[in-house]
Parts: C-alpha cells; sequence; structure tokens
C-alpha cells in the first residue's frame, strides 16, 4: 500500500522545495504556538516546533507520513521572527545588513500510525551584503518581508540579500532537502528524486555539502 504523505506547512516555498523530491503530498497549514520557551536553545526550539507541527497534522491524517520543519534565522543569541510591519522589517534588515548569522531548521518525519519519528538538524553560516537604505526601502515597498523568519529571502533576485552561505543552501529558504531526504529515507520513503539533481537545478547554487550530508563519496 501506498502511504499518503502529508506537508505540515503553509509556506509555499516549502511547497515548492519538497515537490523537487517527486513524491505526491498533500499540504496542511498546522495552527502552533511558535513561541520560544525560556533557557530553551534553538535547535531544540526549531525541533520541538516541527514536531508540534507534525503531530497536530498527525490528528487528522492518522495514516499518513508526515513532514515538518520549522526554520529560525539567529542573530547573536536573538531569534528574528516575521516582521509584523515595516518599521520592524527595516530594524531586523539593518540589524542582519553586513553580519553573519544563522539559520537553523528542525525537520521532522513522523509515521502517524506507529509514532516513529526521524529527525534531522540543518545549521547554515550566512552574511549578509551591505546593502543601502534604499534597497531596502524598495524590499519593503514590495511587501516581501513579513511572511519570512529574519525578513528576507535568499532567492530574491532583485535585493539579493545574501553574500555567501556556508552549508545547505535550500536551509535558509525554509527546507533543507538533504537532511529531509535522509529522514524519509530512514522511515523507508524513497523519493523518486535526490537533492543533487533536484536541489541544485533548482535554486541555480552548486551546492558544497550535499555528498557530505548524504555521505556520498566526493567532496
Amino acid at each position: 500500500m501506498v502511504r499518503p504523505i502529508v506537508l505540515a506547512s503553509s509556506s509555499p516555498r516549502r511547497r515548492e522545495l519538497f515537490a523537487l523530491l517527486g513524491l505526491p503530498f498533500q499540504a496542511v497549514d498546522p495552527q502552533v504556538d511558535e513561541a520560544p520557551l525560556e533557557g530553551e536553545n534553538p535547535k531544540s526550539t526549531a525541533l520541538r516546533l516541527a514536531f508540534a507541527k507534525a503531530q497536530e497534522a498527525a490528528m487528522s491524517h492518522p495514516e499518513a507520513i508526515i513532514v515538518a520543519a520549522d526554520t529560525l534565522v539567529i542573530l547573536g543569541d536573538k531569534i528574528l521572527g516575521k516582521p509584523g510591519d515595516g518599521d520592524e522589517a527595516l530594524a531586523i534588515l539593518e540589524a542582519l545588513r553586513g553580519k553573519k548569522h544563522r539559520v537553523i531548521s528542525g525537520v521532522i518525519v513522523l509515521d502517524a500510525a506507529t509514532g516513529e519519528k526521524r529527525e534531522e538538524v540543518a545549521d547554515t553560516q550566512v552574511w549578509m551584503r551591505d546593502y543601502s537604505e534604499k534597497e531596502i526601502a524598495r524590499y519593503i515597498g514590495r511587501g516581501e518581508p513579513f511572511d519570512k523568519a529574519g525578513g528576507y529571502a535568499i532567492q530574491d533576485n532583485e535585493f539579493r540579500p545574501v553574500a555567501r552561505v556556508k552549508g545547505c543552501y535550500a536551509n535558509v529558504m525554509g527546507l533543507p532537502l538533504c537532511h529531509l531526504y535522509k529522514a524519509l529515507k530512514r522511515v523507508g520513503v524513497n523519493p523518486p528524486a535526490t537533492p543533487l539533481e533536484a536541489c541544485m537545478g533548482f535554486t541555480g547554487h552548486e551546492c558544497m555539502v550535499t555528498r557530505r550530508i548524504l555521505g556520498y563519496p566526493g567532496r
């Protein structure tokens, strides 16, 4: 029997990235409280929130394989969420400008029928370029920052906010495909496409970490 697959995410970017693996899936919008807990480290927060999303989706899809993720943007010791208005977007983008930060995603694959769970964490270092105030204003004017943690999209070809990354590029977009691929394989799901062919073709970014993450020979 082919098991249904449910992606617990309302993010268009996550849905687009997940589709690259070639698996049929249904997407749902889980409603969970995404507030971090006091004293909780970012990796624990990302995994906890991803698992909460997976559990929420499993309640209405008890026979499915559930995929969920949560992505955090961290500058220093501060988690940067989605800006609520233009002033907050401006403050976040100014704080990130010219600096290095981290993007951490927790990925959960949950077999809702058995309770079997696999988890992965992706941690990418991101260096922002020294963009101008006018560039920030144009980006905010387009309405782009408001549904994105940290207020930016790495793939935005007009703003181009990122100078370079160390680690998984797709993670910064919201779904680290190599880590997800590993977790899916561990619960017996075999995606038709691998990140080597799917992710790099989609992003146009030559990934330097895919082979290491997946344990392939080579760099």
